[in-house]
């Protein structure tokens, strides 16, 4: 027998079981592999359309809800602070946004809502009671028998310069009840 002929036969055997192989180990599937991978890309950009129509729309909904805000605050009025008209009508000084101006706030309770990122009145003022009495609460029992109930109408009076009207209101509370 002729060696030199069986050899390569032999070894052209062996590479085409070995290509045949490799082939179908990295991916040289049948047509429905393609199919399946194309109706997938076609899936996930069919949710990429819908996700960015609905960025869309909110990011519509969010101008439209600050151009609203920046024309209220445009004509809202801002009223600047009068230590004068403050001091003349309680008697002492008064600082700008200090919140033990309101019945019922100390200086422990002021830091308290400063951790909460209540700095000003006009915060304080926008406030509810719920989120005042959540700010009590996290000083610990100490702060419980407190009652926050008037202190967002108190801050309004000061951060708007009623001070006369909240003076005169403060003389009618019980400790901020």
């Amino acid at each position: 027998m002729n060696w030199c002929i069986l050899i390569p036969l032999l070894v052209g055997a062996i590479c085409a079981i070995l290509g045949y192989l490799l082939g179908k180990l990295l991916g040289g599937g049948n047509d429905n592999d393609c199919e399946d991978r194309i109706a997938k890309l076609q899936a996930d950009l069919e949710a990429c359309r819908k996700s960015r129509v609905s960025l869309e729309s909110d990011l519509k909904t969010t101008q439209a809800s600050l151009a609203s805000s920046l024309t209220a605050a445009s004509t809202g009025t801002l009223v600047a602070f009068d230590a004068a008209a403050a001091k003349a009508v309680f008697g002492k000084k008064i600082k700008e946004n200090d919140l033990t101006v309101v019945e019922g706030i100390g200086p422990k309770i002021q830091e308290l809502f400063l951790n909460h990122d209540v700095t000003t009145w006009k915060s304080l003022s926008e406030c509810s009671i719920e989120k005042c009495q959540d700010v009590l609460r996290s000083g610990g029992d100490r702060f419980k028998m407190h009652n926050p109930g008037t202190w967002p109408e108190q801050a309004k009076m000061a951060y708007e310069g009623n001070w006369k009207q909240l003076l005169k209101w403060q003389d009618e509370l019980d400790g901020g009840k």
